[in-house]
């Protein structure tokens, strides 16, 4: 597993990104792909996950606000960040389960101004 993220940076409050992640590792056995943030002083919390059959979990501060997309083939989990909020700003972790095992990416960094 290796993965690559790309697409954080700097919005005002409502505006829009898209965080991109593609794992260059093997593409068999990927269970869940997802994304994670970390806030400074606060743990690391769940933003959004889908299965390998396309089932989704989001975090509750970012319902119907965030969208999770996975692509098989390409072996990447996208997530659109819209109306977003200064407490949206993280530090995002790409996300992937395989064989029980986690793995994260280097991390993309998201800062919402008001």
């Amino acid at each position: 597993v290796h993965l690559v993220e790309s697409g954080g940076g700097l919005v005002r409050a409502g505006g829009s990104l898209t965080l991109s992640c593609r794992n260059y590792g093997s593409i068999f056995d990927v269970d869940a792909m997802g994304w994670y943030r970390e806030a400074p002083g606060k743990q690391r919390e769940l933003v959004a996950t889908v299965s390998s059959g396309g089932n989704t979990k989001y975090g509750d501060s970012v319902k119907d606000r965030f969208t999770i997309s996975r692509d098989n083939p390409k072996n990447s989990v996208d997530l659109q960040l819209n109306s977003l909020k200064p407490e949206d700003t993280a530090v995002y972790y790409c996300y992937v389960q395989k064989y029980g095992l986690d793995y994260w990416g280097q991390g993309t960094q998201v800062t919402v101004s008001s």
